[in-house]
């Protein structure tokens, strides 16, 4: 342990065996940090991930604990003791949790022992708080890292938080993982498709808590958009329990044809599943920012989102891609078919180049960078992050 070194706990739900959007940050967030204060003796402490997976090696002043290895329904519990324990053990300079509902213990070992916390808020578990403990612990929080304004907003709105404690850190994007390619080959035969077909895809997990994420109003749109594209067909990756219920309104609509459900993409096809579509689409309605719309985006595929949620972040407004009312299937199928026949009205999108370089120039991980330390840099002894973080480019 390097002792004389300050420390900085990251409490964190999983990062080595998921890719939802805060898994994706967590690990994206680890990275920040190391690069920002590599000297800085970080702790990674872990609810999901098991020990059995973790990595074989760690980057240097980096330790990892896990509670993955509690039976579920103890893990909860086991997972808030550790977290305590090593707290008070440990004595970080610095509490950063990404997930808000670890600012409950967070708070818990600052009334104990004094020490500073961040929370991250991403989406749906920020809006609509009414548990009194989350409420308080978020009132006390020296620090709030929101992903969008969107979310920031509704925290404001919502929540008794002084505004100059919540700051904007928006998801970033890995360029190097995304990257445009040609149409695989192997998964145009795997989905019995030719390269000139015309292909909608969205990445969702498909679970009945989550059919807010639009993928249900692209199906409805489908028949809508076959009128002027016959050929088109649609991908919906990802797995859950709402298959079931997705497969019989497949077969309601008589679009068994036109509709692969592609199931659970591994990391290294997901990458090739964004190049094979033609258009990125999920209109969702309750996306905190949404991280699968810049990958998409690194791919130079045209993107098409909700308008009545952090998605509008993520889109700049329109200026990355188009945004629709997500409760409109009409307009989801006009936006649709104008995209893929070249005559929306907006040339970047036709651009995939530039269209990537746009969204790297944003949100890309020099940038995330750059934000990240100018938050961190009050404190750690009067180092300075930002020039770490120059220096690492």
């Amino acid at each position: 342990m390097e002792s004389n070194q300050p420390r900085l706990h990251l409490w964190c739900p999983d990062i080595l065996g998921s890719r939802g959007g805060i898994q994706v940050f967590s690990a994206h967030f680890l990275e920040a940090v190391k690069s920002i204060c590599p000297h800085l003796t970080c702790d990674v402490i872990l609810e999901h991930d098991s020990e059995r997976n973790a990595p074989a090696t760690s980057p240097p002043h980096t330790n990892f604990y896990f509670s993955g290895d509690w039976r579920p329904g103890l893990r909860k519990w086991a997972h808030a003791e550790k977290l305590i324990r090593l707290g008070l053990k440990q004595r970080p300079k610095l509490v950063i949790t990404t997930h808000l509902h670890f600012s409950i213990a967070a708070y818990m070992l600052k009334r104990i022992a004094g020490i500073p916390f961040w929370a991250v808020a991403h989406g749906v578990e920020a809006w609509n708080i009414k548990r009194r403990s989350l409420q308080l612990a978020l009132r006390n929080a020296d620090r709030i890292l929101a992903v969008s304004s969107y979310t920031r907003d509704r925290l404001l709105a919502e929540q008794d938080i002084a505004p100059e404690r919540i700051s904007i850190l928006p998801n970033t994007v890995n360029p190097d993982l995304f990257q445009i390619c040609g149409k695989p080959e192997y998964l145009l035969k795997r989905y019995g498709l030719k390269a000139s077909q015309p292909v909608i895809l969205t990445v969702s997990r498909l679970v009945t808590s989550e059919q807010y994420k639009g993928y249900d109003k692209i199906l409805r749109a489908l028949p809508r958009i076959r009128e002027v594209l016959p050929n088109v067909h649609y991908i919906l990756a990802g797995h859950g329990n709402d298959r079931a219920r997705i497969e019989r309104l497949i077969a309601s609509l008589n679009l068994t044809d036109h509709v692969s459900l592609a199931g659970y993409v591994p990391d290294e096809e997901l990458c090739d599943h964004y190049n094979l579509c033609d258009i990125f689409a999920m209109p969702s309605k309750r996306e905190g920012f949404g991280i699968v719309y810049l990958e998409a985006l690194a791919c130079g595929k045209p993107t098409l989102a909700g308008n009545k949620d952090g998605a509008a972040d993520a889109l700049r407004g329109g200026e990355l891609g188009v945004l629709v009312d997500p409760d409109d299937v009409e307009a989801i199928a006009q936006g649709l078919i104008n995209i893929l026949q070249g005559v929306y009205p907006h040339p970047l999108l036709y651009h995939p180049e530039a269209l990537r370089q746009r969204v790297i120039d944003i949100y890309g991980f020099a940038r995330f960078k750059e934000t990240l330390a100018s938050n961190l840099s009050e404190f750690f002894n009067g180092a300075n992050p930002t020039a770490h973080s120059a220096a690492m480019r």
